[in-house]
């Protein structure tokens, strides 16, 4: 290899021979590898293009590739999906799915970026702030009440009377 070359640049390309020589990309699971358990990443960047069932908790970045495969509750900062995830997503920052994946499951994220072909079932809570938007279990019941009052004038409202 070349003085100028980078370990990494044929199954990266450009993008992931940036990511190596930056220290970021700290964590692979090759095609063809199977894995199921529990993976806690330090820090820096999980690359996914295997198959992986079990959990993900990762301080930086999760990227799973066309090929990747992941069933699997994850905890990350940012998200980048390029193939197939079934599980909940929780991002502290962002998430990307990628044209030509496919997620099923809940997100959670402040920012969300979705390509033109991509699958999405499930549900997406957003925050600007980071901050869950629930509220205390006194000021839900306190509201139940007004819910119920409303819901009866929608029932009625429908109805005809002589």
């Amino acid at each position: 290899m070349k003085k100028n070359q980078t370990k990494g640049i044929a199954m990266f390309g450009k993008e992931g021979e940036k990511m190596i020589t930056e220290g970021k990309m700290n964590s692979i699971l090759g095609q063809g590898c199977t894995v199921k358990g529990t993976i806690d990443v330090k820090e820096g960047t999980l690359r996914i293009d295997g198959d992986f069932e079990g959990t993900i908790n990762c301080p930086g970045t999760l990227v799973v590739g066309k090929d990747g495969s992941v069933k699997a509750d994850i905890a990350v900062t940012n998200a980048v999906i390029g193939g197939k995830v079934k599980g909940n997503i929780d991002a502290r920052e962002k998430i990307e799915l990628q044209a030509g994946s496919r997620l099923e499951g809940d997100i959670k994220t402040i920012r969300l970026v979705i390509d033109e072909g991509v699958f999405f079932e499930g549900s997406c809570k957003m925050s600007p702030d980071g901050k869950s938007h629930s509220q205390p279990a006194a000021m839900q019941q306190g509201m139940q009440g007004q819910d119920d009052k409303s819901k009866e004038k929608k029932e009625h409202a429908g109805t005809w009377s002589r």
